[in-house]
């Protein structure tokens, strides 16, 4: 037999982080930037991006929250006024420290106009925005301020890759004032299971929410619950986070109100986001060696009709039958949302322009020819499946079947990678499977091994820090499913009140 060709090279087993960036160039998303460290995002990648931030963003305005915008250049002295959070961020930051250019005796443009403080860029918004909390809070009565904004942010990176890291993204932060601890802590509980609902419903990512260990949380949090994805290569993707600040960074910006007690008290804040990271993390978990698989509610277009004209003489027939599916089409909804419909007129090869779609993840491919057209009927690719699997459809009854059949693509994407995930998901009770696990056979080219190791830990950072230094491993979360279960820490023989997830990360 001979072997099979797929449209990527290397394929995932071959070389998975080189297979990524190829699904990226043929699927047109995005390129590095002649700054390195960022990127650009092309229309199509863009488009899946505006996917996310739209259904995303009613998801926050149904659960009372307003879109606003804060500055981008953050005083150098709002960082340094909460400890951990300058710590946390100080060797990513990026730093404007003159506001002109002028030309030297070489002709050369040179930084000229020294600020009287440095200016750090957006690393993320605590700081700035509790500066603004603290004017527009004096009562309980101005009491809770649920904002969120859609911004980018920088955050310098040594070792960039695209979607997952880069010195610049785009994200959402939410950010939110509450006038007790209590309330503070709904909230951040309340907005990861929106992005858990939003992670398994519309990007067909079966996640693990659960709570971060104290030393990764995010700077200056009490507390930080995430939601955790395993991709192809079965290592781990934080998907988002939720954070408890609890009063610290409100003392740090002067968020003080009075109270119902007429006593004046420091709120309790909250801050979530999430990134283009999430679109990496769709791509790890559901391309294949042809390319990107999309899954339909966040695909800038939910199908291609591509029209078959092997004769000059057919060419007005077809298109005019392919502009009427496609109004046909235009009328059906998926949920809520019209049908995203592409007629493809290019003038070209239609095996290759077929294989254009594949390589996009496009979810459907409507073939429509000369034969069709007498006929009057359509043959239909998915994407879930094999390329050279079609199916013959009347073109009525596709018209009407095409968002049931978006909806199994949905479903299927998320139960593959749901089975892909337990598969990979293994208890581990001893030091030595543990390193066995998360130790490549082959170490100058590593293949795809370990997974999730749900292992006890005897809730130390000593222990945390050896295994990250050893092995290159962390404790991705403590999850909120994981049943108190009395144990022994494998790696200190000390007592564990239950098992952690611990995987290779991104």
């Amino acid at each position: 037999m001979k072997p099979v060709q797929h449209a990527i090279q290397p394929t995932r087993d071959q070389d998975f982080p080189e297979w990524y960036q190829q699904v990226i160039a043929a699927a047109d998303l995005a390129e590095n930037s002649e700054v390195r460290g960022c990127m650009v995002i092309k229309p199509w990648g863009y488009g899946i991006w505006e996917s996310i931030q739209r259904q995303l963003d009613f998801e926050f305005k149904e659960t009372g929250h307003q879109n606003a915008y804060f500055p981008l250049f953050i005083p150098l002295s709002y960082l340094q006024k909460e400890a951990a959070h300058v710590e946390g961020f100080a060797k990513e930051c990026a730093v404007v420290t003159h506001h002109r250019l002028e030309a030297g005796p070489d002709g050369k443009l040179v930084p000229k106009g020294e600020l009287s403080e440095p200016l750090v860029v957006r690393p993320t918004s605590e700081t700035i925005i509790g500066a603004a909390y603290a004017k527009w809070v004096q009562s309980y009565r101005d009491l809770p301020i649920l904002i969120n904004q859609w911004a980018n942010v920088v955050r310098w990176e040594m070792r960039p890759r695209l979607f997952l890291r880069t010195a610049e993204f785009l994200w959402q932060e939410g950010h939110t004032a509450h006038e007790t601890s209590a309330e503070a802590m709904a909230e951040t509980e309340k907005m990861l299971w929106v992005y858990e609902k939003f992670a398994r419903e519309h990007l067909a990512l079966p996640v693990i929410p659960g709570r971060k260990s104290p030393s990764e949380r995010f700077p200056g949090a009490v507390d930080t619950l995430c939601i955790e994805s395993m991709v192809q290569d079965r290592k781990a993707v934080q998907a988002g986070t939720s954070h408890f600040l609890g009063q610290n960074f409100a003392k740090a910006s002067g968020i003080k109100f009075q109270s119902r007690e007429g006593q004046e008290e420091h709120a309790w804040t909250t801050s979530w986001g999430v990134s283009t990271r999430l679109i990496g993390t769709m791509i790890m978990a559901h391309a294949d060696d042809d390319g990107l698989i999309l899954p339909p509610r966040v695909a800038p277009k939910h199908l291609v009709i591509l029209p078959v004209i092997p004769k000059e003489e057919h060419r007005a027939a077809i298109l005019e039958a392919c502009e009427k599916l496609a109004a046909e089409l235009k009328k059906q909804v998926f949920h809520g949302e019209v049908l995203r419909v592409e007629i493809d007129k290019r003038e070209m090869n239609g095996g290759q322009k077929s294989w254009d779609w594949i390589k996009k993840g496009i979810p459907l491919r409507v073939e429509i020819g000369p034969r069709d057209l007498e006929k009057g009927s359509v043959f239909v690719g998915r994407r879930d499946k094999e390329a050279k699997d079609k199916t013959g459809y009347p073109m009525s009854e596709f018209v009407q079947s095409a968002p049931a059949i978006l909806q199994e693509i949905q479903e299927t994407l998320y139960s593959r990678a749901l089975a892909f995930r337990d598969q990979h998901v293994v208890k581990i009770d001893s030091k030595e499977e543990f390193y066995s696990f998360f130790t490549p056979k082959n170490l100058d080219k590593p293949e795809i091994h370990g997974g999730f190791a749900l292992t006890h830990w005897d809730g130390s950072a000593e222990t945390e820090e050896k295994i990250k230094e050893e092995l290159k491993v962390t404790i991705r979360c403590i999850p909120f499913e994981s049943v108190p279960e009395a144990g022994i820490c494998p790696f200190t023989g000390k007592p564990s009140a239950q098992r952690v997830i611990f995987a290779k990360s991104y």
